[in-house]
């Protein structure tokens, strides 16, 4: 896939889940058996949910839904609501870690975080909310397997999951954990809701006993893995108004990293390995796996 043909694919799934997402919070100011205009309950925090999910983002979750979800079948109708589900789940979890009790950022997206745009109080419960939302977005959407999507998106979410690295994350803060103890981090915090994203994806085209699964898996641990060591390499070497949010903040705060631990070129070279290492998982789909092979490469190429 030419670099032109990936970024206008990129801007047409970003879109498409955007568009959901707008529809989401407008439909929330609609009565929906008169088609009325309603009062929200609680405006203010409508405003900051809106404000924690729409304003900016990348949406590289959806995107893999997207992509996964394509390759093995999946027409994209099927897709919006895992797609959109994750991003609400990823924004939740964006809003919780930039408060003043977890990293205490002031700058998300390019735009003040929630607790700086309204206060901590409403941005807790911002994230509550939207936490709650994604598992009534795909609920209502009522696709096929859905147990086993509701399963998929829960784990990758909780205790064994992304909380659990950021658990890990806010421990290892002044320490200098081993590559290997910071690659389990990394694997729970970042990794659990990229491979949760391709694994939806390919659960709204086939069962769990499909072997493609198992390919698609392996991908995304690896794809994880080298999303989270070039977002490492970018706090370092990256500006904050490209990134968004402060530069340099990972350094400011003692906590580890790849660059940290192997310098940067060494850095470097271990996300270019798991690239290669995903686009050989994805032997088993053939052809298919194309689109998925160069969102590998794109990973560690973006500069945000």
């Amino acid at each position: 896939m030419r670099a032109e043909v990936l970024a206008a694919r990129l801007a047409a799934d970003r879109a498409r889940v955007d568009a959901c997402l707008e529809a989401l919070f407008d439909a929330r100011s609609v009565d929906t058996c008169s088609g009325d205009a309603r009062t929200a309950t609680a405006p203010r925090l409508d405003a900051a949910m809106h404000h924690g999910v729409l304003v900016g983002g990348k949406r590289l979750r959806p995107v893999l839904v997207y992509a996964a979800g394509r390759a093995l079948g999946a027409d994209d109708d099927s897709l919006d609501a895992p797609a959109t589900a994750l991003e609400l789940i990823h924004a939740y979890s964006l809003v919780h870690d930039d408060l003043p009790a977890m990293d205490d950022d002031d700058l998300r997206r390019g735009q003040p975080t929630v607790h700086r745009a309204f206060d901590e109080a409403t941005a807790v419960l911002a994230g509550d909310a939207l936490q709650a939302l994604a598992f009534e977005v795909l609920a209502r959407a009522a696709p096929p397997r859905l147990p086993a999507l509701m399963l998929t998106l829960a784990h990758a979410a909780g205790r064994d999951g992304m909380v659990a690295g950021q658990a890990l994350d806010l421990a290892a803060v002044g320490g200098q954990p081993s590559v290997e103890a910071l690659a389990t981090m990394h694997a729970h915090k970042t990794g659990a809701l990229i491979r949760a994203a391709v694994r939806l994806g390919g659960l709204i085209a086939v069962d769990d006993q499909d072997p493609r699964l198992a390919a698609l898996d392996a991908y995304a641990q690896a794809i994880g893995l080298a999303f989270q060591i070039h977002d490492d390499v970018l706090d370092v070497t990256g500006d904050t108004a490209t990134l968004g949010k402060l530069s340099g903040a990972d350094a400011a705060r003692h906590k580890p990293t790849y660059p940290s631990l192997l310098g940067l070129e060494g850095a470097r070279v271990r996300a270019s390995e798991l690239v290669e290492e995903a686009i050989v998982a994805l032997t088993p789909l053939g052809s298919a796996k194309d689109p998925l092979a160069c969102l590998a490469r794109y990973m560690i190429e973006r500069d945000h």
